[in-house]
């Protein structure tokens, strides 16, 4: 993969290979913060933060130390275990610099510390063999994939709530329909460019 410029990686975890839309990780915070447009922006920003911070760290981590000391079977564990650390200290900062932010957030913060999205961004740097740069710019892509999904359907739930949504499917089911519809339309990039 040492081929592939971490630009196209980039603008591919951005729209042909969105974490959510492509691989459909990460949707428990996805549907519960998707109600409104500025709790959605907020959780993205700390998830763009949080994965692109976490994917760097966890190569470092990988590749000089689990590597060499042949622990590799342990990578899960302590990804889960960097990215936890990690949500502490957002949640920290954020608690500290935007308590109305916090507050918005609620619980849904501590659990970007589950989101698979962000573990699976670790894992998909390691099964695709990513350098550094590559992994980081995926890292970020990813983040910022996973932001335009959630800020996307945060403006569609916001309007359809003066729509005449039949009520079998208000709540999470239109929001489902509507994630569908978005990963088609986000399929139509795929010709742009694609990554494995």
């Amino acid at each position: 993969m040492s081929e592939i410029s971490p630009l196209v990686i980039l603008i591919a975890a951005i729209f042909t290979n969105n974490i959510l839309l492509a691989n459909f990780l990460g949707m428990c915070s996805f549907l519960a913060v998707s109600k409104q447009i500025n709790t959605a922006a907020g959780l993205g920003a700390a998830v763009i933060f949080v994965m692109t911070s976490t994917t760097a760290i966890n190569y470092a981590v990988y590749h000089h130390v689990l590597v060499p000391l042949g622990l590799t079977f342990l990578s899960y564990i302590v990804f889960i275990a960097v990215i936890a650390a990690f949500v502490q200290f957002v949640e920290m900062f954020i608690e500290r610099f935007s308590l109305g932010l916090y507050h918005s957030l609620g619980i849904f913060l501590p659990l970007i510390t589950v989101n698979c999205a962000i573990l699976g961004v670790s894992l998909f740097m390691i099964i695709r063999q990513y350098t550094f740069a590559q992994s980081v710019a995926f890292g970020f892509g990813g983040g910022v994939g996973w932001t335009l999904a959630i800020i996307l359907i945060a403006g569609l739930r916001q309007r359809m709530r003066y729509s005449d949504v039949p009520v079998p499917f208000k709540g999470v089911a239109i929001a489902m329909v509507i994630t569908g519809v978005m990963a088609m339309a986000f399929m139509g990039f795929a010709g742009m460019v694609r990554i494995q």
